[in-house]
């Protein structure tokens, strides 16, 4: 079987997205498929592109027996709409052209991850003019995340974008979603159930998996003594975190207590500005990291915190980061209502708090502080069995190729 995936973020980028989709490519390598995957040069978050890629048109290499090819994007630093709209439409564009272009002889099924859903515009094209299956992937509600959030408002690109929407989903011959709100979402756009895949994240325990606290990096980072809540991700719009900065000034006089943030996102600098403004010493912002060295940071932590704003579509998402966070035996205070608090829930791996209520996840913190190891042991011990049980990403990764086999044959 010959897949052509089309991901507009892929490693060496760090993130959820760019983890499962290069997790999943190898997978389908490793069973003796021939993988394409059309990408765009390394440049995200930052929207600096990464200086081996740069005044390059596309760029192809194999990576774990996976042919990638990247194109160029028209990106940059600040994240306003057009910067974004250029971004997009760039791949799009320029993944078409090394669809038919650079990619060989016809494939035979067609893979691609949303967000942006604009990444279902090559797929579609490719699909259509070579006559192959298209699965797509949706990973995000847009564009109506989107404007929930605020990022856009302009009616005419809603209407645009709510168009593109719908258009992928009618030609696409499987979508998979990565939450059973999701498939609901679906089902209410008059997307077939029996096309349905339900897809969701999952974890990779070679990556993440339960570590004794780095003493070199925790004295490097003057963290001996404290009881660490951990942030490791995306510093965006739709997390909220504006609301644990808020929590961290009620602790400020818990000397105990330490907040550590890692990661990048367009707003970290605003988070930088409301910490430095409320003078917190209580607080520590780190550089994004890779996947391979974040485990040494997770160590750290004597709970994590996976937090989203306080928004009813969000209550439809279930961030990639909880499992992770499980498979560390990391006890997890989750600020997302909805199908996310069910698993934790059911886990017992944790606490949830109400999203955006800085107070609730203040006495949280001093809550799960205040318990003795064992307990602390247990909470994390509990995550960790019931993701082992339930959410692999190796799970995930076979359920994809036995779709996928199943509309070639």
């Amino acid at each position: 079987m010959r897949v052509l995936i089309f991901s507009q973020y892929y490693p060496p980028e760090v993130g959820a997205t760019q983890n499962r989709l290069e997790y999943f490519a190898n997978s389908l390598a490793r069973a003796g498929h021939e993988v394409t995957v059309v990408s765009e040069v390394p440049n995200h978050p930052s929207g600096i592109i990464a200086e081996a890629f740069r005044r390059v048109l596309w760029k192809i290499h194999k990576e774990h027996g996976v042919r990638v090819i990247r194109v160029w994007v028209k990106t940059g630093p600040r994240k306003t709409f057009w910067v974004r709209l250029g971004f997009y439409l760039t791949y799009a564009l320029n993944g078409t052209l090394a669809a038919f272009l650079l990619t060989g002889r016809r494939h035979d099924v067609v893979f691609a991850s949303s967000p942006p859903l604009t990444v279902g515009l090559p797929a579609l094209a490719y699909s259509r003019i070579r006559r192959v299956p298209m699965m797509l992937d949706v990973r995000d509600l847009w564009p109506i995340l989107a404007v929930e959030i605020g990022e856009m408002s302009n009616p005419r690109v809603i209407a645009l974008a709510r168009r593109l929407e719908l258009t992928l989903y009618r030609h696409a011959a499987r979508v998979s979603v990565v939450t059973k709100g999701f498939a609901e979402y679906m089902k209410q756009q008059g997307y077939p159930e029996d096309r349905l895949v339900l897809l969701p994240n999952g974890t990779v325990p070679e990556v993440f998996h339960p570590r004794a606290p780095d003493v070199e990096l925790q004295r490097r980072l003057g963290l001996e003594g404290k009881f660490v809540i951990g942030f490791y991700g995306n510093h965006g719009i739709a997390q909220g975190l504006d609301h644990v900065i808020d929590a961290a000034a009620l602790l400020r006089d818990d000397s105990r207590v330490h907040f550590l943030f890692v990661g990048e996102g367009p707003m970290k600098t605003t988070l930088l500005q409301q910490s430095q403004y409320l003078n917190l010493l209580n607080v520590t912002f780190h550089p994004q990291v890779p996947q391979s060295g974040v485990l040494r940071y997770i160590s750290l932590a004597g709970a994590v915190i996976v937090p989203l704003k306080n928004l009813e579509i969000l209550k439809t998402f279930v961030p990639s980061k909880l499992f992770d966070f499980m498979a560390c035996a990391k006890p997890v205070l989750l600020q997302v209502d909805g199908e996310a608090r069910q698993i934790l829930e059911e886990a017992g791996g944790g606490i949830f708090v109400p999203p955006g209520d800085s107070r609730a996840l203040a006495d949280a913190i001093v809550q799960i502080a205040a318990l003795e190891g064992s307990s602390l042991d247990a909470m994390g011990s509990a995550g960790l069995a019931y993701v082992r049980r339930n959410y692999l990403r190796e799970q995930q990764a076979d359920r994809l190729l036995r779709v996928l086999e199943a509309l070639t044959a």
